[in-house]
């Protein structure tokens, strides 16, 4: 390429980045393959979908697209704020905790900062730590679970600025117990700040999640539209955490990230109560039906308290990615844990019946594909 022909260069940091993504997009997987997704079952989306009433306000407010949204998300703030017995001042608002965990990131991390977190862990959050040059130290799981012990220890031991914790845990669906990650709260430096990631907590058993408590300075809870909700298109998390640190991410925020259509949308669909606990029971549900599926086709499904099971598909990572590669050939859209030993599993989100029929009748023709033969 000649020298006229070439962009201007970018930030040294950013030339070092390897050119990869967190995930693939379903999207994406269906346009290599030129055909539909007969089950969409990889992205943890919700298949049950949101509020009728979501839907109606959303529809209603569309109308008032031409205006920005609410540059302080006010009424989301405000009922969150009561829906979790907090201060207004202790949340912050965001484009999907995605959005939330760049900006602090932003906030927190500089080049050679050290932060920790588990081997295999939610990979987007690596993703924004490596974008503005932070330095990663991993631990492993330990039996299927995050270590809380592990992940202080290294923390100390490189004295980091964050440390992440997922609960319930995305790739595994595995949890804690709200007693022990109160323990981890309340011994962590107080020079690091805790990422308490609860994307799935509304699927979890009572007692998972700690009192809110947001006036402890180093710790920030992220919370979520896009599972429980079932509204992942509409891209709108929140954090809750100390006021002060509150009150920095209106220093690098986008104060118009949140469009008006996806504020009325989360605001109705944080008060229809009902429709979450329907959904709550859909899941359970459906999570028991894909043990079933797993036990009569010799596969252990893995304990869980989110909206996927890991299915343990046992011998290593390689009968795992020839299951998941079968099932992909099928047009069923699963994934599988990046980091060995959670590697021997498939990631397969819960569905309604169409979508877990279509799984079921797949799984068979997946093992003897892959080289086994269902028990």
């Amino acid at each position: 390429m000649s020298q006229e022909n070439r962009i201007p260069p970018p930030t040294a940091l950013v030339a070092s980045l390897p050119a990869t993504v967190p995930f693939v997009g379903p999207e994406a997987h269906m346009r290599a393959s030129g055909r539909p997704f007969r089950a969409r079952l990889g992205a943890n989306e919700s298949l049950f979908g949101p509020s009728p009433r979501a839907v109606a306000a959303m529809a209603a407010a569309a109308q008032d697209v031409w205006m920005y949204g609410d540059s302080e998300s006010h009424d989301l703030r405000a009922a969150l704020a009561t829906q979790h017995g907090v201060a207004p001042e202790n949340i912050v608002v965001g484009e999907g905790i995605d959005g939330l965990l760049g900006n602090l990131v932003r906030l927190m991390v500089g080049p050679g900062d050290a932060v920790v977190t588990s081997d295999g862990a939610y990979p987007t959050f690596n993703y924004h730590v490596a974008g503005f040059g932070g330095v990663l130290h991993k631990v492993p799981y330990r039996d299927d679970h995050e270590d809380p012990d592990a992940l202080l220890a290294r923390a100390r031991a490189v004295g980091a600025k964050l440390v992440y914790l997922a609960n319930p845990d995305n790739p595994m669906g595995s949890w804690h117990g709200a007693a022990r990650v109160q323990a981890m709260i309340d011994a962590t430096p107080s020079d690091t700040l805790l990422v308490l990631d609860e994307a799935y907590v509304e699927f979890a058993p009572d007692g998972t999640a700690p009192q809110m408590r947001p006036d402890t300075p180093n710790v920030i809870r992220m919370r979520t539209f896009s599972k429980g909700y079932g509204m992942a298109g509409l891209r709108v998390g929140y954090a809750i955490a100390h006021r002060d640190l509150v009150a920095l991410f209106d220093r690098v925020r986008n104060h118009f990230g949140i469009g008006r259509i996806a504020q009325a949308g989360a605001l109705a669909a944080l008060k229809d109560a009902d429709h979450l606990a329907d959904v709550r029971a859909q899941v359970a549900r459906a999570r028991d039906t894909l043990a079933d599926i797993a036990a009569r086709n010799g596969l252990r499904a893995l304990p869980s308290a989110t909206n996927f099971v890991a299915i343990d598909c046992g011998n290593g990572d390689e009968r795992a990615r020839a299951i998941l590669g079968a099932l992909m050939a099928q047009d069923i859209f699963v994934r599988m844990p990046f980091v060995a030993p959670q590697n021997r599993c498939i990631r397969v989100s819960v569905g309604d019946a169409a979508a877990l029929d279509a799984f079921a009748q797949a799984l068979p023709v997946a093992l003897r594909k892959a080289g086994q033969t269902a028990r």
